[in-house]
């Protein structure tokens, strides 16, 4: 056990830094073994702290360094001993002798056996960097804080041969050999300097054997700009996708928003070992390689728009995160939630809106809502942490992101504009706040926004419940909305929010009504924004002259748990005439999950399951529907998830969820076999004769294909494995080939699954993205057994515990998707996964506590389930010294 508590940080203890970095000068000497890092920072005492200095009094110098060995240190010049500083395991602290000083030091680090991948580490045989949130204090003394911003000139020296590409921040502005005293040169250096002050979070260097794929893009000022991916050898046919998404986001950043990119050279690395997804470093963006390489034959469709998503993110950070940075960590959102909300932007107008629309819904739904009812519930703007890499977190993203969404409905597009145009001139080159960013919105656009900023500071999610009255002789309609928020940690009472609520009114044809709020003298459209302020609030419609049906929160235009009592067949009759795309989708999931909680409860009590006829009826129209997007059609046959199911469930009985949905699928299969052929069948025709294009249309086609043979499949006839095999052996895309595994894997044909399993295997066994796809649809298969073919697994090859794209696809894919086998009633999958966090507590803190999240929602699981995923949680409680990352996530969900 460790022998003290982790620190609890504070929001409401932030305190500007006493001191200033104007200037950073870096040296790295990359060697095998080990790395040497000099220093140089050019400081001066923060005008805005200096005013309080009794006298010519200086407080200390107190920088941010871990696992460092410190070699050398000098002040202004002058060698420092042992008696001028004091030395801790996690800072460095001196006395300055004026306002303004210069800071030598030389430190001795070790890359090769960082397995944590922050700081400076290596991935194979590349030298590499993640410095967010607070990574760089692993590299050399400093103030580690995104309120320092400082301008970087990094010099970087290695072997040429090994490492003959050396890349930092910026631009390139010398390089050469380094000569021996025999005249000979064996190593090489190269200088790079970013002209633009940035946080040392934002610093990036790579060094490696790498080859580069180059493009260029001219802005709107016409100024050229140099564009390269670097990968390995192998990848370089597997970059063309992120290089059009990386000139498609740059025009797009330009058109949308007039944000031009500033450097002379922009950069992509793609890297195999990352515990993210991608970083946004200034002018050096590193990878992980799963969101980088993408062509037909291994990166399924799903994958090319992940790609495409995740470098528009990374590049749009470049002003909101970058040129406007946040003051402290607890305005995370301020950068994330913001490009998120712009990156989802970019999907939409990329690909089908309303489909974009209908998965970050289903995603935020089925996770960040949980998220929300647990332990590790927080504001989007925290108030306190331990850990800060804990808080990359669902809330912080993707609530974050429907908060300025939020904002942009009320504002309308044209005032968002305005706002974030004044944002972004009145704080470039500043770290700054959420408030900031709300402030420049109100200023902008003449607003109060004083109470909707509660959805910075309250955490939870927010329930809607809206009841109606209509008066037939006076015309008149009524919608009484009531809005409440459950406790949360540390939250016991929340203050109404601003829940904008976007709506319409459908008469029996089908049409919708023109809208008249009373006090109104005309209609206004058939589509109003109505902003909900009060705990209880009334909104009254004039001239309607039949009750209608409501379509509310069209867009689901804020994220809260909405209720009204509508029946099945209204729900039927929105499916049809909703001229709302995402509100069809919906009342298609509401339609459904009605329908599965009564199977659920039939199941509980023992009686035979019988399925309501409703839902084939809805789901037969829409399969008819040749008008329809094909994206849309499949979403909409897709039913509600298990975890979504668990997660709106008071108590989730995990069986009886499991069987009810298997026995609603098995259902539609056998009743809608025919539809579900033809589709299948006129699709498959299509790609058998035409080439793979990664594009919406043709990703529609796909998911209807895929999801109509994930059907069919479950009717184990003949023909429909014949197709299936078919499929996967004749494709010419990852996408059709991983589903007809998938389902090979999920039904009884066990001889086929066997040898399906092996041939993609050896077929992939050198591609490592590919092999990580292979380990995810067995993990998240649910035929009995998982547990033990996940440890088989792990003995494989192919797999690590310390790549962490390994770890999420094996270990994560069980425990997060596979939840009739995760929660086995003995146990077994928590212990399972108590044991690895314990593992990759010592490996990689990050990934261990992110891999927590399963066991943390004990709270909706009968009472033995919580008696033993609790019993693990405290087995992690005390199994050791725990990292800061475990130990406060464990804490908190045993509190």
């Amino acid at each position: 056990m460790r022998s003290e508590q982790p620190k609890m940080i504070y929001l409401k203890d932030y305190q500007a830094p006493d001191y200033l970095i104007d200037e950073t000068h870096l040296t790295f000497e990359l060697f095998e073994d080990h790395s040497l890092v000099h220093a140089q920072l050019v400081m001066r005492r923060n005008p805005a702290c200096a005013a309080g200095d009794p006298g010519n009094d200086l407080p200390p110098l107190v920088l941010d360094g871990q696992q460092l060995e410190l070699l050398a240190l000098a002040l202004d010049g002058q060698a420092l001993t042992e008696a001028d500083y004091q030395l801790s395991d996690s800072h460095l602290s001196l006395q300055p002798k004026a306002a303004s000083f210069v800071i030598d030091s030389s430190v001795r680090i070790h890359p090769e056996s960082n397995t944590a991948l922050e700081g400076l580490y290596k991935s194979g045989s590349m030298f590499c960097t993640q410095c967010e949130a607070e990574g760089f204090r692993k590299i050399t003394y400093y103030l580690d804080r995104p309120d320092v911003m400082s301008k970087f000139t990094t010099t970087l020296s290695a072997e040429q041969h090994r490492y003959p590409v050396l890349l930092s921040n910026g631009n390139p502005i010398a390089s050469g050999p380094e000569e021996t005293a025999a005249g000979k040169s064996v190593r090489h250096w190269a200088t790079w300097e970013d002209p633009f002050m940035k946080p040392a979070y934002l610093f990036a260097l790579v060094a490696g054997d790498l080859w580069c794929v180059e493009d260029s893009f001219t802005t709107m000022s016409q100024r050229e700009v140099a564009l390269r991916i670097y990968v390995e050898p192998e990848n370089v046919d597997k970059c063309q996708h992120a290089m059009d998404s990386l000139k498609k986001s740059m025009r797009w950043d330009e058109e949308t928003y007039g944000r031009e990119y500033d450097l002379d050279i922009f950069m992509i690395v793609a890297v195999n070992d990352f515990n993210m997804g991608a970083m946004e470093n200034k002018g050096l963006n590193i990878f992980n390689s799963s969101c980088v390489l993408a062509k037909a034959e291994t990166a399924t469709d799903a994958a090319h728009q992940r790609v495409e998503a995740v470098v528009a993110h990374e590049y749009f950070h470049n002003w909101s995160g970058n040129r406007v940075t946040c003051r402290d960590w607890f305005q995370l959102s301020l950068k994330e939630g913001f490009t998120v909300f712009r990156d989802a932007e970019f999907s939409a107008d990329m690909n089908s809106r309303t489909v974009k629309r209908i998965e970050d819904v289903a995603y935020l739904r089925t996770h960040q809502f949980a998220e929300d009812a647990g332990p590790m519930a927080h504001p989007v703007r925290p108030d306190a942490f331990i850990e800060i890499s804990n808080f990359y977190t669902l809330t912080v993203y993707e609530k974050g992101s429907e908060v300025v969404r939020m904002i942009r409905t009320l504002l309308g597009s044209e005032g968002f504009r305005k706002g974030s145009d004044l944002y972004f001139e009145r704080h470039d080159g500043q770290a700054v706040t959420c408030d900031d960013f709300i402030k420049a919105m109100e200023d902008a656009n003449g607003v109060d926004l004083s109470q909707f900023k509660r959805w910075y500071s309250q955490g939870g999610t927010p329930r809607l419940a809206v009841s109606e009255a209509y008066d037939a002789a006076a015309k008149r309609y009524s919608l009484t909305f009531s809005q409440s928020c459950p406790a949360t940690p540390g939250q016991s009472e929340k203050l109404p929010f601003v829940i904008p609520v976007e709506l319409g009114l459908l008469v029996a044809q089908g049409g919708e009504l023109p809208l008249r709020l009373a006090g109104e003298a005309a209609a206004s459209g058939t589509s109003r924004v109505i902003a909900i302020c009060e705990a209880e609030q009334t909104v009254i419609f004039e001239d309607v002259a039949e009750r209608p049906l409501p379509s509310l929160l069209r867009g689901f235009s804020a994220p809260v748990k909405l209720s009204f009592p509508y029946n099945r067949d209204q729900l039927m009759f929105l499916m049809q005439h909703d001229s709302d795309g995402f509100n069809r989708w919906e009342a298609g999931q509401q339609l459904s999950v009605q329908v599965l909680q009564e199977l659920i409860g039939q199941h509980q009590r023992g009686e035979p399951l019988v399925m309501d006829q409703r839902l084939i009826a809805a789901l037969r129209s829409v399969l008819d529907n040749q008008q329809l997007d094909q994206a849309m059609v499949a979403e909409m046959l897709s039913l509600p998830g298990e975890a979504f199911l668990t997660e709106i469930s008071e108590v989730a009985d995990v069986e009886a969820i499991h069987s009810a949905r298997e026995f609603a699928r098995l259902q539609l299969a056998e009743a809608l076999y025919e539809p579900l052929w033809q589709r299948y069948q006129d699709n498959r025709d299509v790609s058998r004769s035409s080439t793979y294009i990664a594009e919406d249309q043709h990703f529609a086609r796909r998911s209807l294909q895929n999801i109509a043979l994930s059907y069919l499949m479950l009717s184990s006839k003949p023909e429909v494995l014949a197709a299936c095999l078919e499929q996967f052996e004749a494709c010419d895309n990852m996408t059709e080939r991983l589903t007809a595994l998938a389902v090979l894997i999920n039904s009884p044909f066990g001889a086929e699954k066997a040898k399906a399993l092996a041939s993609f295997a050896d077929f992939f066994k050198d591609n490592p993205l590919v092999m990580d796809q292979w380990f995810s649809v067995q993990a998240a298969s649910a035929l009995p057994g998982a547990l033990a073919r996940v440890q088989q697994l792990m003995q494989h090859p192919a797999f690590t515990l310390k790549n962490p794209n390994k770890v999420r696809a094996l270990i994560g894919a069980f425990a997060g998707q596979n939840l009739v086998n995760f929660h086995q009633a003995d146990g077994s999958g928590y212990r399972f996964l108590a044991d690895q966090v314990i593992t990759l507590n010592a490996l990689n803190p990050q990934i261990a506590s992110r891999l927590l999240a399963p066991l943390t929602r004990w709270g909706k699981y009968d009472a033995a389930r919580q008696s033993l995923m609790k019993a693990e949680l405290e087995r992690i409680l005390a199994s050791g010294e725990l990292s800061s990352d475990v130990f406060e996530v464990v804490s908190k969900s045993l509190a």
